[in-house]
Formats: structure tokens, sequence, C-alpha cells
């Protein structure tokens, strides 16, 4: 699985940095749209669950007065989860205002609600793996299965902020550790884990521990929608906030969809997460355009200016007409809320006619010099309906100019007014007045300077306004999901290193064996950290008679466990033992050609090809996922590997950590 990584240093040494962000004051401020969603959710798969038992019954009987009854409760039925879609899309597709007390008005955003998950029990499959490959008392590891259930609890219900982004990064990663020390790729948890499809309420439900991780991926991305959709883009600063943010949330939902594959549910299918990668990159270029552009009281009147705003429009339009596009195809169109698909439609027509009214008051309000006449003539398009062979000439006289510039003012006016028409078309974006305050505010500023243009003496043919290239000097790129920054210590640390104490490795536990100083000293050689690996035993010696053997590692010290010491701390404690000699407790590998099943109680270990390397060697690779079955919904692909991106827009391949040293943590594996 690609998206495993192992944990680094960072965050080594922290108590419980988990649970930040889960106080139930934010809990109850940000908490009420949430919860009325997860209430939906449980009463869609109510009415699917009754669905499914009519249809069964309509198949099954033969009489037609029941065919009948049965037909009618369907239509029922049908009828209750229209309406509780519809209500889900109106919370889905319900955009943020994003009034934060500033006076300048911006264009509301589309954020994302996170998927809802059932509660899930741990402890009962947790146990078992514990005792059946580890060899020890599951019941001594209930304060660990404690905590991973409140992170989880904690993860559902995240703040709208850095803490609720650190929580879900906590939690990827504790998934990330779960898999790579209790699954094989034959086996799993045991578990179903339920999710609720973010945009059709539609519940979904695997095996696979991937579901679960793929799932928390998409509510990271999600949660960064709401973060970006929440700032203050009327300045610089908050409109850079909000462009990483989505920026992070494209990232977030391409990672995704690189190395996810036949996902149960509609919102993590490849389609829909490309949507979404468009979508939230639109959305980041218009938070481009956003720091570029003053309030109307300060616009610049120099004409370099203004044409710089008019093509860093024209980009923004032309990024939404391509996410318009791809929501009103098949099958995204059936999915996506159809606020949405408005939203974007409106705020394509709305950006191209911004460009329109930022050349107008180049050519209106200032007067170029003659270095800048070529950056003018960049700007234009070529007509559709104009036979000349080159691009459009910029008007010299200012007569001329004053008529273009009117001619561009009507393709603003003209765009303004389509924009409010969409707006007004679309019963949940009538709700939303910001909206349409700020198309109504630009078209008034529109008309007011139409009518200080035109003259009744003009009886000029009016000149045709030629399309804005697009350009910009900032194009957005989707930006990996800071998931290194939620790397704690893995919560069940005390079954030891994970480069030797997980579920791929088998080994037999030895002693304890009392181990006297001979002439020549214990016989043993011993090398590395965290376990130290007897990497030599001398023949004839104390060691070797008291069945110690090479590639065995020590785990216990005169009853001392010793999983995580590091090499001179079990040297100075043999040396301690003087005449006496020692106790040790070791683990000796057995063939890994066959796992034990659940009915075998051997202790096992991890490790398809032994041992004898270092743990730095061992430590630095991920695990395969594991599956549920021989073939099931979800997989996790590897199209990232091999190129192949299906389209969509690439983000920057995430960086590999570096392999943890152990003599700086000695609590990481």
């Amino acid at each position: 699985m690609i998206l495993e990584e192992r944990p680094d240093g960072a965050g080594a040494g922290e108590e419980s940095p988990r649970l930040q962000g889960y106080d139930s004051l934010t809990q109850i401020q940000c908490g009420q749209l949430q919860s009325r969603r997860a209430q939906i959710h449980q009463q869609i798969d109510k009415e699917l669950q009754m669905r499914t038992g009519a249809e069964n019954l309509y198949r099954a009987t033969s009489n037609n007065q029941v065919r009948e009854t049965v037909a009618l409760e369907l239509s029922y039925v049908n009828s209750n989860l229209q309406l509780l879609k519809e209500e889900l899309e109106e919370l889905s597709g319900g955009v943020d205002p994003g009034q934060h007390g500033s006076e300048a008005v911006t264009v509301p955003m589309i954020p994302l609600g996170l998927k809802e998950t059932k509660e899930l029990d741990w402890s009962t499959p947790l146990k078992e793996l514990i005792s059946v490959h580890f060899g020890e008392d599951g019941a001594s590891y209930e304060a660990e299965i404690r905590e991973l259930e409140a992170l989880r609890q904690a993860m559902r219900t995240p703040s709208r902020n850095e803490s609720g982004l650190e929580l879900l990064r906590a939690y990827y990663n504790q998934l990330c550790f779960l898999g790579a020390r209790f699954l094989t790729p034959a086996s799993s948890l045991r578990l179903f884990f339920h999710w609720y499809d973010s945009l059709t309420g539609v519940p979904a439900q695997q095996r696979a521990l991937a579901f679960e991780k793929g799932s928390v991926l998409f509510n990271i991305g999600a949660l960064h929608t709401q973060i970006g959709a929440r700032q203050d883009r009327s300045c610089a600063e908050g409109a850079r906030r909000a462009m990483e943010a989505f920026q992070r949330a494209a990232g977030a939902f391409s990672l995704l969809r690189e190395n996810f594959s036949h996902a149960p549910s509609p919102d993590m299918s490849a389609a829909s997460l490309c949507a979404l990668e468009q979508l939230m990159m639109a959305q980041a270029q218009e938070c481009v355009f956003e720091g570029l552009s003053p309030p109307a009281s300060m616009a610049p009147r120099d004409c370099l200016a203004q044409l710089r705003l008019a093509q860093e429009a024209a980009q923004v339009a032309a990024e939404y007409r391509l996410v318009h596009r791809t929501m009103a195809q098949p099958p995204v169109h059936d999915y996506v809320p159809v606020s949405w698909t408005a939203l974007v439609h409106v705020k394509a027509e709305y950006f191209r006619s911004l460009a329109h009214y930022h050349v107008a008051m180049a050519l209106c309000d200032s007067s170029p010099t003659e270095g800048e006449l070529p950056t003018h003539e960049q700007v234009f398009l070529q007509p559709p309906t104009s036979s000349k062979p080159g691009g459009p000439v910029l008007p010299q006289e200012l007569e001329e100019r004053r008529q273009l510039g009117k001619a561009h003012l009507k393709r603003a006016i003209l765009g303004q007014e389509e924009a409010l028409r969409l707006h007004a078309l679309c019963r949940v974006l009538r709700e939303v007045d910001l909206l349409r305050a700020v198309v109504s505010q630009t078209l008034q500023r529109s008309l007011a300077k139409y009518a200080e243009l035109d003259r009744e003496d003009d009886f000029c043919e009016a000149a045709e306004a030629p399309d804005i290239q697009p350009k910009t000097h900032q194009k957005p790129e989707a930006r990996m999901p800071r998931l290194s920054q939620g790397k704690g210590p893995d919560i069940f640390h005390r079954l030891g290193p994970l480069s030797v104490f997980s579920a791929k490795n088998r080994w037999r536990l030895v002693g304890p064996v009392h181990l006297t100083r001979g002439e020549g000293g214990f016989g043993l050689t011993l090398r590395g950290d965290s376990p130290v690996l007897i990497a030599a035993i001398i023949p004839g010696s104390q060691a070797a008679a008291a069945g110690l053997k090479e590639g065995d590692y020590i785990v216990s010290v005169n009853g001392q466990p010793c999983r995580w010491w590091r090499h001179a701390e079990v040297v100075t404690e043999l040396k301690a033992a003087g005449e006496a000699g020692a106790s040790l407790q070791v683990v000796s590998l057995l063939p890994s050609s066959r796992l034990p099943s659940l009915g075998d109680r051997r202790p096992i270990l991890l490790g398809p090809r032994g041992l004898l390397r270092s743990q730095r060697e061992h430590g630095c690779k991920t695990p395969a996922s594991t599956w549920a079955s021989p073939r099931p919904l979800l997989n996790w692909s590897r199209k990232a590997q091999q190129g192949k991106t299906g389209g969509c827009p690439q983000p920057c391949a995430p960086v590999k950590p570096a392999p943890p040293s152990s003599s700086k943590h000695p609590g990481w594996p």
C-alpha cells in the first residue's frame, strides 16, 4: 500500500497529542450540522434496509394482492429516500458564506461534508490477535485499546481547524501502525468498517482496513475544504491561507484517487475524486485572483494592473468551465449536488464578465504608454466572427478606445445578468443572499460605468469585444496533506519493535534461560538495538550450552522486558550480573512458509525473509495491505508507480521519510 508510511522521529516523547481539538465547546459549536448529517445517514440506512426487504418479498411472492401491497410500500420508501437525499444534498451543497466581520464581500466557496461512520468495537479482535500472534495476555492491553477507541471517537467530530486535522492525521497514522503490526496479506481484523457516502448518504461497509484508511484520508481533504471556505479572503493573507487549504484538499483527493480503486461508495470513485480535485484547484485559482483584487474603492487606475486582473479573472472562469463540464457528465452528474453544479456555472459566467469589466476599465480610465501596447494586444483573443488573419488591433484613438470599452462593458453586463438568472434557477442558491449580493454589486458598477460612457449622439456601429486570454502569474498545484505531522508513538508499542514483532513473522519464545559467565565470558556476540540480536555463538561456550542460537532476539534480561533496549543497555545489564549469571528470554524465529490460523495458539512474528537484517533495514519498509476476502471491492492500486494519472491534475509525489533512528527514539519501531 503506497499510502502507508513508516513513522519517523517527529512527535516522539509526546505524552498524548492525539486528543487535541476534542474539547466539548468546539464540538458543540461545529457539530450541529454534522449531527444532522449523521441522523439523515441513519435514516437513509434504515430506508434502504426496508427497500431491500420489500424487494426480496416482491420477488419471492406470487400472490398478486401481496405484490400490490409491497409495490405500494416500495413507492413510500422510495419517496422517503428521495426526500432524505434532497435534505442531505442541501446540507452537503450549502456553501459557506464566509462572513468574518469584514466590509468586503467575497464570493462563497464550496466546502465538503465529512463522511460519517458508526462506532467500532476494537476490543475483541485485537485481544484475540495479541493472544494468538504474540503470545501475550490480550486483557493487559485494555488501556491501549481504549486509547485507540477514544481516538477514533474523537476524529468522528473534528473541529474545523488545525487541531481537527491533527486528530484525523493521528488516527490515520495509527491505522498504518495497525496494518503493519497485526495484518498479513492473508488475514484481516474480522471487523466491518461502516462509512456513509459524503455526497449521497448511501452506507457502505468492508472488512478491509484500507477502506477505513481511505475514508479517513477523504475526511482530511474534506476538512481542508471547510477550513479554506472559512478564511477571510478579503485580505491577501486570508486568500493565501484559503488557497493553501484548497491545494491540500486537492492533494488528498489526488492521493486517494491514485492509490484507491474499486471504491464501494460513489464519493471515493475515480470520477468523483477527479471532479473534486478540479473543483478545489478552481477555488484555489479564485483565491489567487482575490489576493490580487483590491476593494472597488481602491481599484488601480493604471492600465497594466487592470489588464492583469482581467486575465486572472479569465483564468478563473476557464477553470470553472472545466469543472462544470465534468460535473455535468455522468456518472458525476448523478452524485454531485445540483447546487454545486449551478454554483460552478454561476461562477464561470461571473468571472468571465469580470474579465471584460477590467478590460473596459483599462481602456477607458487609463492611457497606455508606447511600451505597454504589446501587452494590451496579448490580452485579447481573436473574435470568433472576425475574418482578420491577425489578432485584435488595439485602438489608438481615444474615441475608438471608448467604443471598445463600451463593447466590453456590454459583454460584462450580459454575463452578470446571466449569472443572476442562473442563480435564481437553483432553489438552494436562492437562499444564499451573499452570492446574489456579490453579483448584483458588480452589475451595478458595470451599469454605472456604461451610463457614464454612453452618449445620446453616439450613432457609431458598436464594436465587437474579443474574448480575454486567460493567464495567471501563479498556477496553484495540488499539495500533499501533511500526514507526517500526525505521527506519534505507536499505541501498541509495548508489543515490541515493528521490525520484528508483527504478524508477518513467526517465532518461538525460549526461556527463561540461566546464563553464567565462563572463563571467556558468556560466549556470545550481540548486535543492533531494539531488540538486540545474538549475532554469533562461540561453540562450546556457556551460551551454546544454554541452548541459545545465532539469530535469536533477547526480549528479557533478569525479568526485565528489553525489547526496546539499546545494545549498550543490554551489555551493561549482563556485565552487572557477576558470577551469579543472568536470566534471559529470547525469541527464535521459525520458518515463515506457513502462517498459523486463529486456532493455532503458537506465537508468531513478522518478516517473510527472516530477521537477520538490522532493524534499520526492516524499519523503512511498509507491509502490504490486508483483505477480508480473495477478491475485495476495495484495492490499493499501483497506478501512481506506473505513471497512470487518469487525466486529472497530477500532484507532486510525496517524499518518503528517512528510516527512524532507534538511538534517538527508543520507543519507535
